[in-house]
């Protein structure tokens, strides 16, 4: 029935992001988001391209019943990403290391190892903010944040922070781009996959200081050890 009246479409394919729009609209970026951020199952799901793909969805490029409305978009966006972070911190604080610890798939162990080193390296502020443009990190980082007693304060403000700048900034990259293109969505794929790489840039602007900081601390060492060495024995 829901397929005669154009609703639903046949066949709803949960890793695309278009078919997850035309099949549920606004509502549909909300639960997405908030199953990505929020529970751990919700790891595989699109977040990047369906944000920047609605984005595209609103513009007068947006084609028939998919055309999206960008108010509306951008606030279940924003209510989506936030409101999921927290769930999976309150689910962290009650036995986040045990969900994750039985946890047998192999991306999701990967991500969480790589959420560890984002909170090691970067403290919780950086990493949480920066966590959101990593897909499988924003998922395990917010109930991983929990289990590791993160303050609920801190927590809340920068996880806020981060998923406005995550959410919002790529609905209207997506909107920009289709109200300066025409007939963007012929070039939708490349479009999503550029957009994806640029979502990841400030994680790799970040890598790359890391990297340089460690060289310069690297060669500080040496530089103290061979003088240490070349000054005679008293």
């Amino acid at each position: 029935m829901l397929e005669a009246m154009g609703v639903v479409p046949a066949v709803v394919n949960p890793l695309d992001a278009g078919s997850l729009l035309a099949a549920f609209g606004t509502v549909g970026i909300a639960v997405v988001l908030f199953a990505e951020t929020g529970l751990l199952v919700g790891f595989f799901l699109p977040g990047d391209s369906l944000l920047f793909t609605a984005g595209l969805l609103c513009t007068a490029g947006g084609h028939g019943d998919t055309r999206l409305s960008l108010p509306w978009v951008l606030c279940a966006a924003a209510a989506g990403a936030i409101l999921g972070a927290q769930c999976g911190f309150v689910l962290g604080r009650r036995g986040g290391r045990v969900l994750l610890a039985r946890s047998r798939n192999r991306h999701l162990l990967n991500g969480v190892a790589r959420a560890e080193e984002l909170l090691g390296r970067y403290g919780h502020a950086k990493a949480i903010v920066l966590a959101r443009f990593v897909p499988v990190v924003r998922t395990v980082l917010n109930p991983l944040a929990g289990a590791l007693d993160v303050p609920a304060g801190a927590f809340t403000l920068w996880q806020v922070t981060g998923g406005l700048v995550w959410s919002v900034g790529l609905v209207l990259a997506g909107y920009l781009l289709g109200s300066s293109i025409p007939n963007i969505d012929t070039y939708l794929l490349p479009a999503v996959a550029v957009v994806v790489v640029i979502s990841l840039l400030p994680v790799g602007v970040e890598l790359l200081r890391a990297r340089r900081r460690k060289a310069r601390s690297g060669e500080a060492r040496s530089a103290r050890n061979s003088r240490q060495s070349d000054d005679p024995a008293p």
